[in-house]
């Protein structure tokens, strides 16, 4: 039986994997305890609330946490309907934060984490001391932790605009002047509505996010007092039919959709892509905005930019520990081929648990969309099974931890922008792919605005 009268583990985060992962912390006669800073569980979900997810219910209820949440009364919502963020949030990560009761500790930033009394250089006693979490305000609270569990997500951590993972020349004062933002678009809001409706907005990205924009934007011009609602879709690569994810043919039936919403914003001339294009600075011209690529190409004047290219770790309060992580995608070494989006989709990533996630720094774990780092593949199925490993191995149930048993749904809109240098699968420039031997802009869809060059030779998706 594990040590119970020792220190508790900490658990970063109070969103879906970071519960789950005290709740099988709990069934393994662990004490967790829950750090976040937001004031109510699953603060960053809540802020992508008016986005609905691709995954029933059935894959976003964590079991050990379903156990928890039963004798409470709790009422399971039906497993095939399709939450919103928050009602993912008001329905399941609230409740199961009220069954974890004093154990989760809200307005709670984390600003470091080290061994006690050993600074990342320090190698003697190292292993046998216990962690000191250091908590906000910087002269105020710490408390010792036997393990460590980071599960604080990257939303916090969008990716610029520039494409060489830095702020494009000029993104910084716009994005303060709320012309440039990070985040998909509420268009239920009336007052998003008003802002965005007869505009031309420009889209930066090419996965669910960049989807959901493009579908909002695209019912926004079809909208009573939407006319004249355009969106430029600017790519780092070219398209082909795999760029829409996996449409009908999805497992997940709601990603496949989105995918097809997407496509339908481009075929009926809402949407515009414009391929190949490597932003590095965004200047003014006139009232409106150009995007200008590293080979010298400017998109039409935009009115706004939405930019949705990923996002990242934040690894600042971890820099006293030992970290092993791949170098190019910020995620665990021996987790990264697995997810690396030059080779995988959500649906492709093998099963992994806790031989993944290790580092260096014993019993110090990065769990949830963390772990991935910079890889956009993560599904929160996965983090569920992540933490059961997790816990499993610090109960010392090694033969628990290394059973990792999970089928994830193929295919889907979750690839990454790994191979933006290069054509995508598929981009061949015959007939019926949309590659081009080089970046250019190209038109799609019928009643597409007129831009400055025209699709490669063949048309492109359905064009």
């Amino acid at each position: 039986m594990p040590d119970t009268t020792g220190p508790p583990v900490a658990v970063i985060g109070a969103g879906p994997v970071g519960l789950a992962a005290a709740a099988h912390l709990l069934e393994r006669g662990i004490e967790p305890v829950v750090l976040e800073r937001g004031t109510r569980a699953g603060a960053a979900v809540r802020e992508w609330g008016h986005v609905r997810l691709f995954s029933t219910w059935r894959e976003l209820v964590d079991p050990a946490a379903e156990r928890l949440l039963l004798p409470t009364g709790w009422a399971r919502p039906e497993d095939d309907r399709y939450p919103t963020g928050a009602q993912w949030a008001d329905a399941y990560l609230q409740p199961l934060a009220a069954a974890l009761g004093e154990r989760v500790r809200y307005g709670t930033t984390v600003t470091g984490v080290a061994r006690a009394g050993r600074d990342r250089v320090v190698d003697s006693g190292r292993a046998a001391q216990p962690f000191t979490v250091h908590l906000a305000p910087a002269d105020g609270g710490r408390i010792a932790a036997r393990a460590v569990i980071d599960a604080s997500g990257t939303y916090a951590t969008p990716n610029p605009l520039g494409a060489d993972g830095y702020p494009a020349a000029g993104e910084r004062a716009l994005a303060a002047e709320g012309r440039i933002g990070y985040r998909v678009p509420d268009f239920s809001d009336p007052a998003v509505r008003a802002v965005f409706a007869g505009g031309r907005t420009a889209v930066v990205g090419a996965g669910a996010s960049a989807f959901t924009a493009l579908a909002g934007l695209a019912e926004l011009a079809r909208a009573e007092g939407g006319g004249g609602t355009r969106a430029v879709w600017v790519l780092r690569r070219g398209i082909s039919g795999a760029t829409f994810g996996g449409g009908d043919a999805d497992q997940l039936p709601a990603r496949g959709a989105l995918g097809l919403a997407a496509r339908a914003a481009v075929d009926e001339g809402h949407a515009v892509a414009v391929t190949g294009f490597r932003t590095v600075a965004v200047e003014r011209a006139g009232e409106g905005l150009v995007l200008v690529s590293d080979d010298g190409r400017r998109t039409e004047p935009v009115d706004r930019i939405v930019v949705l290219t990923g996002l990242r770790p934040d690894l600042t309060f971890l820099s006293e520990v030992r970290l092993g992580l791949d170098e190019r995608l910020a995620a665990p070494t021996a987790l990264a081929p697995l997810i690396d989006p030059n080779q995988h989709s959500c649906g492709t990533v093998h099963p992994h648990g806790v031989d993944e996630l290790s580092h260096p720094e014993e019993d110090l774990f990065l769990a949830g969309m963390k772990s991935y780092g910079r890889a956009p593949t993560f599904l929160a199925m996965t983090g569920y099974e992540q933490v059961r490993s997790i816990a499993a191995a610090l109960a010392g149930d090694l033969e628990s931890a290394r059973r990792v048993e999970l089928t994830l749904p193929e295919t889907g809109v979750c690839g990454g922008s790994g191979l933006f240098d290069r054509a995508a699968p598929g981009d061949t420039g015959t007939a019926g792919g949309c590659g081009a031997p080089e970046p250019r802009l190209v038109q799609l869809g019928v009643g597409a605005p007129a831009m400055t060059e025209t699709a490669p030779p063949g048309g492109c998706c359905g064009s």
